[in-house]
């Protein structure tokens, strides 16, 4: 027999990526028929081309690194589910596959992988389709059967913005309004929270301080508290992006300080700059002071010296 001697710890448990990234791919499976519902068969068709440019990009990556095929562990086909639930039904294929490219070649791959990117991809990629391509995100379809020409419009935080509100919270809450995929029907996605919550894949350390600071933000900037949390990408931010393993911080406590950061930018964007949505931003920008965060928050062995380890 063979005693190997490494570090600890020294268990294995049973999950594995594949296992965790399945089980996020499952979540999101709800908020894909809600969209293919809402918007017809240009969403369903729109991630399959985001889910295929990623398969592609991170394999020829692996080769070239000359590294065995990650590909088949189901995080790029997490980013580019994600990726594809912030965009609009309408946007073209070749603007969805340049971003989701970008998510995996850049700021995946480049860094090392899985596990090595220092910010969320699908959250990148989103913020590089907004700098880079404006025009693809400038009108949404509205919901298939709704309008008889099949009209293009603003997300509701844009007529928001506008002065302009026709949509109930229930409307909101089931995403009958022009959007993004992911960003509209709020009930399908907090049921693909909860099942994560249930079996224990993500915690509510970052979403609920994320979610509330908004709320108390808003609150104190005079805005509709439910309007700000039913509308734009928070639900699927603070789902589903915030609770990244790689991009942020280990420690509750970590997680929390996370979790404001993003709320209070977002809020902010929200009450007084130009553009009306703030959660990609919030978060890309948070991402980068997960390391800072995880140093002055983890917990110290019985002994040590306070931060001596960086």
């Amino acid at each position: 027999m063979n005693l190997i001697n490494e570090a600890s710890p020294h268990f294995h448990g049973s999950s594995t990526t594949f296992k965790v990234m399945g089980a996020v791919c499952l979540a999101l499976v709800p908020t894909l028929i809600a969209a293919t519902v809402l918007y017809g068969l240009a969403a369903p068709l729109l991630v399959l081309v985001c889910i295929a440019t990623a398969l592609v990009c991170e394999h020829l990556c692996c080769i070239i690194m000359k590294r065995e095929s990650t590909a088949g562990d189901l995080s790029c086909v997490v980013t580019a589910m994600l990726l594809a639930f912030t965009l609009p039904a309408n946007c073209p294929f070749w603007v969805a596959v340049l971003g989701t490219a970008f998510s995996i070649v850049v700021v995946k791959m480049l860094f090392g992988g899985i596990g090595c990117n220092i910010a969320n991809p699908a959250v990148a990629g989103r913020v590089f389709i907004m700098v880079a391509l404006p025009s693809a995100l400038s009108s949404y379809p509205d919901v298939v059967g709704k309008s008889l020409d099949a009209i293009t419009g603003a997300t509701p935080l844009a007529m928001a913005a506008q002065g302009s509100m026709p949509y109930s919270y229930l409307d909101l809450f089931l995403g009958n309004h022009a959007g993004a995929l992911g960003e509209t029907c709020i009930l399908t996605l907090l049921i693909g929270y909860i099942f994560l919550l249930a079996v224990k894949v993500v915690d509510a350390w970052a979403t609920l301080p994320f979610i509330g600071t908004v709320a108390v933000i808003t609150a104190l900037g005079g805005q509709d508290v439910v309007f700000e949390l039913l509308s734009g990408g928070l639900a699927l931010g603070a789902f589903f992006m915030a609770t990244d393993y790689t991009t942020t911080p280990m420690t509750p406590k970590g997680k929390i300080i996370f979790g404001v950061g993003c709320g209070l930018i977002t809020a902010l964007v929200r009450l007084f700059a130009s553009a009306p949505e703030g959660v990609a931003f919030s978060i890309l920008f948070m991402n980068m002071f997960v390391p800072l965060i995880d140093r002055y928050t983890r917990s110290q062995p019985v002994g040590g010296v306070k931060n001596a380890i960086v």
